[in-house]
């Protein structure tokens, strides 16, 4: 549906982002480079550090180093509702989860999502998780500072909402 002005709404999303194959950008440089309300991002995933957390099975990335991200939901609709149960509902909508790599793309090339909180909300990437427990990566806006942590897959939030795409574009993984 478009607005008087003939653009699209995206109250909650994004219709583009250009994202990257885990090991192609480092993450700690890639939040020092997201900036909202005048701070730069950090990543504080004690006792973890973003090598630990990988891509789920059922995953399948384009082969690119970098791809493109289509039509893009924060999880506005998500709020309060587990990664783990919205990974479910997710992959029903034929949607596919963000990994940890994508939302950090996102949230550098749309750092408003941190703290627009008429149109947007922090996120969870679903797509990504550590071997062996139940943590699933996460950006939000805290201490004055975007931060990429985690969180345990089986906790609610009132401002995390599990992102997902409509589709990823590149070329197919071989």
């Amino acid at each position: 549906m478009l607005d008087i002005a003939g653009e699209i709404p995206i109250s909650g999303n994004v219709p583009l982002c250009v994202a990257f194959r885990p090991g192609v950008v480092n993450l700690v440089d890639a939040m020092a480079r997201i900036e909202a309300k005048s701070a730069t991002g950090v990543v504080e995933m004690t006792p973890l550090s973003p090598d630990a957390f990988h891509v789920i099975d059922r995953i399948q990335l384009p082969h690119d180093e970098f791809y493109l991200l289509l039509d893009i939901d924060t999880g506005r609709d998500l709020l309060n509702v587990s990664p783990e149960a919205s990974l479910a509902i997710i992959e029903r909508r034929g949607r596919t989860p963000l990994t940890m790599e994508e939302g950090v793309a996102l949230t550098t090339q749309h750092p408003e999502l941190l703290t627009d909180k008429k149109d947007y909300n922090c996120i969870q990437m679903a797509g990504s998780r550590k071997a062996g427990d139940q943590r699933i990566p996460s950006i939000w806006f805290s201490k004055g500072r975007p931060r990429l942590g985690w969180c345990w897959d089986r906790n609610v939030h009132t401002w995390l909402g599990s992102a997902s795409a409509a589709f990823r574009l590149g070329e197919a993984t071989r």
